[in-house]
């Protein structure tokens, strides 16, 4: 099984092979919570680090809401102004719906990364998951920070919320071979069509994601959900690529084969119901962020920085 790699590029360090293929690094704060441990899971004790622009870090998003650990785990959404100093917060760039650092009052992400690891030479992505007890970073990694969410204050939530799984054992080996190759296909796939540098590396990732997607569809063929008749990650974790990708991918990324409204019937279905069905999916999802982010960080794809209009709207009805 590759491994997932699930956090929002720095695009200061991106990685572009000799091919002109794109390379995602390994996140480098491996830390879980765990009772009794060096991380234990407290009510107040964590803060969460987000971009709604980030798939990866709305992952985070949607799993704390989901599981009721708003009162939990409070959050910090970064500016989607990503520049030559990486994510900045409000306090160097007030874009609307940002915040500042309310735990040191720091500029822009990589400060915390330098407060955690001084010697860290990394990229400053963000999800972070910090610990305000311990004053530093807990996890980084979007896959493993929604699993700790999805358990590991079970014994703290109220039993409505604590019995929700959405990583179930019966399902557990189905969950990980789709994420898989969605990960490596479709989540990072848009990437590495929209980085590649060389004609070649973009058409050997935008076939393949095309093609999973092609498998998807099939998948979600007459059905609500991926795996089995549950909401589970699977769904949470490809939610936040399909979300995206018709306002940001066909055009900035180059994934202009199909779109999903008039490509992906059974898709487009799944998307529309997760989103105006699921308060944890809409309202994680802050299309001004996600399409300012994208056309504005990436000057080397789009170097006016200009934001197009379209589409409208962002995401159709559920009634169509």
């Amino acid at each position: 099984m590759s491994r997932d790699v699930s956090h929002h590029t720095d695009i200061s360090k991106m990685k572009v092979e000799g091919d002109g293929s794109f390379n995602r690094k390994a996140s480098q704060f491996r830390d879980s919570l765990e009772k009794g441990g060096k991380f234990e899971p407290e009510k107040g004790r964590y803060h969460l680090y987000v971009s709604y622009a980030c798939p990866w870090a709305t992952r985070t998003l949607i799993m704390r809401q989901l599981k009721g650990l708003e009162e939990f785990i409070d959050v910090s959404v970064v500016s989607p102004h990503m520049g030559e100093h990486g994510w900045p917060f409000a306090s160097a760039d007030a874009f609307p719906g940002t915040d500042a650092d309310p735990l040191h009052g720091a500029q822009h992400v990589k400060d915390l990364y330098l407060r955690a690891a001084p010697d860290y030479e990394g990229r400053f992505t963000v999800p972070i998951l910090w610990d305000k007890k311990q004053d530093t970073i807990v996890n980084n990694e979007s896959s493993e920070i929604i699993r700790e969410f999805n358990s590991a204050f079970n014994h703290l939530l109220p039993e409505e919320k604590a019995k929700l799984d959405f990583y179930p054992e019966h399902l557990r080996k189905e969950i990980d071979e789709v994420n898989d190759w969605v990960y490596n296909t479709v989540n990072n796939g848009v990437y590495k069509s929209g980085f590649a540098s060389t004609q070649a590396a973009y058409e050997q990732a935008v076939h393949p994601l095309f093609a999973s997607l092609d498998r998807l569809e099939g998948m979600l063929q007459g059905k609500d959900y991926l795996i089995g008749d549950q909401l589970t990650e699977a769904d949470i974790r490809l939610f936040v690529t399909i979300v995206r990708f018709d306002p940001v991918y066909v055009g900035h990324f180059k994934c202009n084969i199909r779109t999903i409204r008039d490509g992906y019937p059974a898709i487009h279905r799944w998307l529309r119901k997760l989103y105006w069905n699921f308060p944890a999916f809409k309202e994680t999802c802050n299309f001004e962020h996600i399409k300012t982010h994208y056309y504005w960080s990436h000057p080397m794809i789009n170097p006016h920085r200009i934001v197009p209009v379209g589409p409208i709207p962002d995401i159709l009805p559920l009634d169509i």
